[in-house]
C-alpha cells in the first residue's frame, strides 16, 4: 500500500522547506519519495517537484479568465484539480513504475486556511487519492512556533488546528515548526514548552489575556473558545527543527505511527536504514517537549557545542 504526507499550514509556516527537508531525509534512510506541488502560486520552490499543478493550470490564467484574486484563484485551482482528477491520477501512476518512486508522496499545499477549514475541495481531493489511488495519507499541519509567545495567537492556532482536524477527517499531526528559532523571539514563553505541545489547562492563558486591556471585551468569547477546545480534547503538537536530523526522525516516527507505516510498512517499503535506526534506539532521542525545551531554549549552546565536537570527531 502506498503512503503519503499532506503538508498544510498557514503562509510562512515552512511547508515547502519541510517538504524539501523531508525528501532529503527520506532519501537518506532509503525511502524513495515523490513530491507533489499543489500550490499554483509558489514559483520559487526549494525542490524539484515530480508533479506540479502548474502543469495543469496556472494562477495567472485563473485570475485572468475568472476575474479572481490570489486567494480565490488558489481555491479555484484546487477545485479545477478535483474536476480533472484523472490528470493527477495519471501523473502519479507514471511515478509508481519508477523503482517505487511513487509509493510515498509528499504533497505540498497552498497556505490559504480556507482550503482546510471549510472549503470541501481539498477534502474531496484527498478522499479521491485514498479511494481511487489507494494511498494511506497523514495530514501534517505546520504552525510557526512563534505563535506560542502570544496567548491570543496561540488560541487562534488551536482553533484552526481543531477545525482542520474535523474538516479533513484523516490521521492528523499538528506540528510547531521552526522550534529552533523560538529562543530568538522577543518575550519568550510564559510557560514550559510542554504546556503548549500538550495543550494543558487553558485557564492559565485566559489569565494572561485578562491582563491585556485590548482583550478584556473578548473575555467571554475567549473563555468559550478555550472551553470548546478542551471539550474536544483532540489538539496537541509535535515539534520540528527541519535542519536537525533527530527532530526529523522523531516527527517521522509519529507520522509513520499515525499512518500505519511503522506497523509493517517499513520493511515492505524497503527502507532498511530506517528500520535499523529505529531498532537501534532513535525512538528514545528527544521524545518529550521538555527535551526539546532543553535542546532549543535553555541549553541550546551546550547542545550545539556537543554536536560540533561530535562532527569534528567524525571528520
Amino acid at each position: 500500500m502506498p503512503f503519503g504526507q499532506v503538508v498544510i499550514g498557514p503562509p510562512g509556516s515552512g511547508k515547502s522547506t519541510y517538504v524539501h527537508g523531508a525528501s532529503q531525509f527520506l532519501g537518506a534512510i532509503g525511502r524513495k519519495a515523490s513530491i507533489i506541488n499543489l500550490d499554483p502560486a509558489n514559483d520559487a520552490l526549494p525542490y524539484k517537484a515530480d508533479v506540479s499543478i502548474t502543469d495543469l493550470i496556472s494562477l495567472a490564467e485563473i485570475q485572468q479568465n475568472e476575474g479572481l484574486g490570489p486567494n480565490g484563484g488558489i481555491i479555484h485551482a484546487i477545485e479545477t484539480l478535483v474536476e480533472n482528477f484523472d490528470w493527477l491520477k495519471h501523473e502519479i501512476e507514471g511515478l509508481q513504475g519508477d523503482e517505487k518512486q511513487g509509493e510515498y508522496l509528499l504533497i505540498d499545499l497552498p497556505g490559504q486556511v480556507e482550503l482546510f477549514t471549510h472549503n470541501d475541495a481539498l477534502r474531496t481531493l484527498l478522499c479521491m487519492l485514498e479511494k481511487q489511488c489507494g494511498y494511506r495519507l497523514v495530514v501534517v499541519h505546520l504552525v510557526d512556533a512563534h505563535y506560542c509567545t502570544d496567548p491570543a495567537k496561540y488560541i487562534s492556532v488551536l482553533m484552526v488546528s481543531l477545525r482542520a482536524m474535523l474538516q479533513l477527517d484523516l490521521p492528523h499531526l499538528n506540528v510547531l515548526s521552526k522550534i529552533d528559532m523560538l529562543d530568538k523571539y522577543g518575550g519568550g514563553l510564559a510557560f514550559n514548552l510542554d504546556y503548549y505541545t500538550e495543550v494543558q489547562d487553558l485557564s492559565y492563558l485566559l489569565r494572561l489575556l485578562e491582563q491585556d486591556p485590548r482583550m478584556q471585551k473578548f473575555a467571554k468569547l475567549n473563555q468559550a473558545i478555550c472551553s470548546m477546545i478542551e471539550d474536544f480534547g483532540l489538539v496537541g503538537f509535535e515539534t520540528l527543527a527541519v535542519e536537525d536530523r533527530r527532530s526529523m526522525a522523531k516527527l517521522l516516527q509519529q507520522i509513520d505511527k499515525a499512518g500505519g507505516y511503522s506497523s509493517g510498512g517499513a520493511e515492505a517499503g524497503g527502507d532498511a536504514v530506517w528500520t535499523q535506526a529505529v531498532r537501534g534506539g532513535w525512538q528514545s532521542v528527544g521524545n518529550t517537549a521538555l527535551d526539546d525545551q532543553e535542546r532549543w531554549m535553555t541549553d541550546k549552546d551546550v547542545y550545539e557545542r556537543h554536536e560540533e565536537a561530535g562532527w569534528q570527531r567524525d571528520v
